[in-house]
């Protein structure tokens, strides 16, 4: 067997980690303990049932959300053992199937690593969404109180309409319709702020992602090229396998091809019709990522985008 060459070696940082540093593992990942449809059940039921009204549908958001990556946390794993019983499966056969499931079960192990990676990020994305709980949390109390006060009015005004609480109480409503505006107010900027800075995480991790994916299986389809797939009649000898060096030099190039990426390189763009006028950004497009398809923006829309991702 040739094993040359490996992706999983230690490698330096990548450009796109240099432009952005990467996150801190996700608070979701777990050692112990993996996918369990009783227990998604039971996080997503539960976060719907308790805490503060106000916050509860986001609650739920949340622990689905938790869900999910726990659920690509189980993929990503599952997906590096393919990557390693495709090797072994492959070490017994002809010299060119050995060598090339070898370094197809790299590029399989780089996909589960590159799903790692992308669950770290998008947690970025669900954090974010947690601080807009919290503030929807803060604000539910004073919610309460003020309505709390005006049933209080309500209730005297119907059964004692010459109370002197009944002043005392609407001195009360004014200072907590007051509170309860600055909560309101605090709750709709930071809502805004956070919504657009999550999704932005999340949106940058699936760009990333998607598109380091596809030169993976760019690169892929590269390596299954030297595959000699011509049929022989029984007693030929098929040609000596002589791809040994090209196969290790996919490999290597998409390394670098990763290595490399960054969002200012980055091959798929939007497209935006406005006022039904349409502006196209070209660009330059590597081989590899000619079947993907093309989408195009602004210039100056996407150099908006670019800062916000900086």
């Amino acid at each position: 067997m040739h094993r040359t060459y490996s992706l999983r070696s230690q490698r330096a940082p990548t450009a796109a980690q240099l432009q952005s540093p990467p996150p801190p593992t996700s608070s979701t990942k777990s050692k112990f303990f993996g996918k369990g449809s009783l227990s998604h059940s039971f996080r997503k039921s539960a976060a719907g049932a308790m805490g503060p009204e106000l916050a509860r549908k986001l609650a739920q958001l949340i622990k689905m959300e938790k869900n999910l990556m726990r659920s690509i946390e189980i993929t990503a794993r599952e997906r590096k053992d393919v990557a390693k019983q495709l090797s072994v499966w492959g070490e017994s056969n002809d010299d060119d199937i050995s060598d090339i499931t070898d370094k197809l079960g790299v590029l399989v192990y780089e996909v589960g690593e590159l799903e790692d990676q992308f669950i770290d990020k998008y947690d970025q994305y669900r954090i974010t969404i947690k601080s807009i709980r919290d503030i929807e949390g803060s604000v539910q109390p004073s919610r309460e109180r003020k309505q709390k006060i005006t049933d209080q009015i309500a209730y005297l005004k119907y059964k004692d309409p010459q109370s002197p609480k009944i002043n005392v109480l609407e001195q009360e409503l004014v200072r907590a319709e007051a509170e309860s505006l600055v909560a309101e107010a605090q709750l709709s900027n930071i809502t805004r702020e956070k919504l657009k800075t999550a999704f932005n995480y999340q949106f940058d991790s699936v760009r990333e992602h998607a598109e380091k994916i596809a030169l993976i299986a760019g690169y892929g389809k590269a390596l299954l090229e030297l595959l000699d797939e011509s049929p022989v009649t029984p007693g030929e000898t098929r040609p000596a396998y002589d791809g040994y060096e090209a196969s290790k030099q996919i490999i290597i190039d998409c390394e670098n091809a990763l290595a490399s990426w960054t969002f200012d390189s980055a091959a798929v763009r939007p497209t935006l019709s406005l006022a039904g006028h349409e502006e196209e950004y070209d660009d330059d497009v590597a081989d590899l990522a000619e079947e993907t398809e093309h989408l195009h923006t602004t210039e100056q829309q996407w150099e908006e985008e670019n800062k916000q991702t900086a």
